[in-house]
């Protein structure tokens, strides 16, 4: 271990090397930076990972039963479980997948569901990311690179094994494939996770294409190789936002996107992974009802909970987030990255009172939550060893059947004052070191 930290620096600058960066588009600007590396662990005991990863599973199952459900019969707003206007109302939910099922039924075959916890030891969850969640090929080029800094720290630790993430990433492709190639779909370099989308292509075999490498002839989506070879495309595992995928379907505006995909894929002839739709699912208020959820569709309690929260659209949790304004954190559901989060005591008076306005006007658009004192953990500043808040998005794949990866995706913040850990806010990245015994 002592080898280890000793060598972050040298770490980090294989990093840089091999572009392990992240970018932030923002206000017309493009920058890209590296993303820091702290090379103290995060270690998580077997049996405490156990108890997890059940958590996870039963989540992510009950999240996918939510969305056949939703773009299907609606059962659960039907019996009163969701109020309508929640689902229908949300930016995630898309008219046009009503009626369409995915390949096997899966919509949500990569979950990252974002986790903190709490100084007594529990775990809650304060996110589910559905969509296009990033961030594991981090904790993989890492644990790589680590392992050339120190051999016996692995020979000698029971560490679980994570290298197994492109097999698990590449059986859930096959599972859903419906015959064909598997590719990676990119906007391209310019994107935040571009290292992310190269380095899966590699590890998984598959080709990374852009929106151009793809067409659609007939009811099927192709392929155009470098050698001009033409194959035929089973999986797409689009890393590009629902909007942007078919200019056809979603956005005319897109340049991005492949024209005429998501007839082929509403046929049946082509998986996308993770589906169009998703979003619903992963939106702020709904994650308010993700154990009801699981209450409905799988009869039973939740295993891992929620952070308490609250919704200021039900009169009760609004009487709530104003009386302890001071205690509490709000979230702009619409938001995402760090952003929109809004603690009430840093708020000056007058601040305060233009957000409490704003929450009575538009109780939908935003969520309040009590604050965790979640743990700290040490990083390194220079030779000092420091504690600052961190979380953990584990990452749960759907296919033949739910597998949580025995690792995950430790972020920290580097701001001594500050519980906001994302990239795009400067936060930093650990490996996760889930023991084997």
């Amino acid at each position: 271990m002592n080898d280890i930290c000793k060598a972050t620096g040298a770490i980090n600058e294989q990093l840089a090397r091999y572009g392990v960066k992240f970018g932030i588009y923002k206000n017309g600007l493009f920058n890209e930076q590296l993303f820091p590396f702290d090379a103290i662990p995060r270690v998580i005991s077997a049996e405490e990972f156990s108890k997890l990863e059940r958590g996870l599973q039963q989540r992510v199952t009950a999240l996918n039963c939510f969305l056949a459900d939703i773009y299907a019969d609606g059962k659960i707003v039907r019996d009163g479980v969701i109020p309508p206007e929640f689902v229908f109302s949300s930016s995630g939910y898309l008219a046009q997948c009503a009626g369409v099922k995915p390949p096997r039924g899966i919509a949500s075959h990569i979950s990252g569901i974002d986790l903190v916890q709490a100084k007594d030891g529990s775990w809650y969850i304060l996110e589910d990311n559905l969509r296009v969640p990033s961030g594991a090929s981090y904790p993989l080029i890492a644990r790589q690179l680590c392992r050339r800094a120190s051999p016996e720290t692995f020979r000698e630790t029971h560490i679980a094994d994570n290298r197994d993430y492109a097999s698990l990433l590449k059986r859930t492709m096959d599972y859903v494939n419906t015959g064909g190639a598997n590719v990676i779909l990119t906007p391209g370099r310019y994107n935040a996770a571009y290292f992310e989308h190269s380095y899966l292509a590699e590890q998984t075999g598959s080709a990374l294409v852009t929106g151009s490498d793809l067409f659609v002839e007939g009811d099927a989506l192709f392929y155009q190789g470098m050698d001009g070879t033409k194959q035929r495309v089973g999986a797409v595992y689009r890393r590009i936002s629902d909007e942007y995928l078919d200019p056809m379907s979603f956005l005319p505006e897109s340049v991005i996107g492949v024209p005429h995909l998501y007839e082929v894929y509403k046929k049946g002839n082509v998986a996308i992974i993770n589906a169009p739709g998703n979003g619903v699912a992963d939106d702020k208020g709904i994650y308010y009802f993700v154990p009801k959820m699981v209450r409905y569709y799988l009869g039973e309690d939740c295993i891992t909970h929620n952070a308490p929260t609250y919704l200021p659209y039900y009169e009760q949790d609004m009487k709530y987030t104003m009386d302890n304004f001071d205690r509490i954190v709000i979230k702009d559901v619409a938001e995402a990255g760090g952003y929109g989060v809004v603690f009430g005591d840093k708020l000056t008076r007058q601040q305060k009172e233009d957000l409490m306005a704003l929450i009575r006007r538009e109780p939908r658009r935003f969520i309040a939550q009590d604050v965790i004192d979640f743990i700290d953990i040490d990083i390194m500043e220079g030779d000092a060893r420091v504690p600052r808040k961190a979380d953990l998005r584990a990452f749960v794949l759907t296919g033949e059947d739910v597998t949580v990866w025995k690792s995950g995706l430790t972020r920290f913040s580097r701001n001594p004052d500050s519980f906001i850990v994302n990239s795009s806010q400067g936060g930093g990245f650990k490996d996760t070191w889930v023991l084997s015994r």
